[in-house]
């Protein structure tokens, strides 16, 4: 993911623009070593609203269990070794979320809710010669 570019880059930008109308879009993008779509939606924006800078992040997807915690909380605490196949049902059960296994091991890393999914082996008897 590309990190969003300073205003003071954004502003010179505009002002070298300004100042250098001969330049094309692709000129100027290969001037600061930009894309040229780039470019033309810095200029663009700032024709129609004056404006250089970043817009804010518009967010993404929310997580499916966003609002859920608690209720992973307690299958976990119910029944430890709980599978991620018997966790999805019981989330399906209580929420009427319908989850992938993948989402729920998520969920719990993000929790940082560990299962337990058996208990220790005994020993091996046999010997190693």
């Amino acid at each position: 993911m590309a990190l969003p570019l300073s205003d003071d880059l954004r502003e010179r930008i505009i002002r070298f623009h300004e100042n250098h109308d001969d330049y094309t879009q692709q000129e100027l993008a290969d001037e600061f070593g930009l894309s040229k779509s780039f470019i033309e939606k810095l200029l663009r924006r700032w024709r129609t609203t004056s404006s250089s800078a970043a817009l804010p992040h518009a967010g993404g997807r929310t997580r499916a269990l966003q609002y859920h915690d608690p209720t992973l909380q307690q299958l976990i605490a119910a029944q430890p070794d709980a599978t991620l196949a018997e966790l999805q049902t019981r989330i399906a059960k209580k929420t009427k979320l319908q989850v992938s296994q993948p989402t729920v091991c998520r969920a719990l890393q993000r929790l940082r809710l560990r299962r337990k999914k058996r208990s220790s082996l005994p020993a091996s008897s046999s010997e190693q010669k």
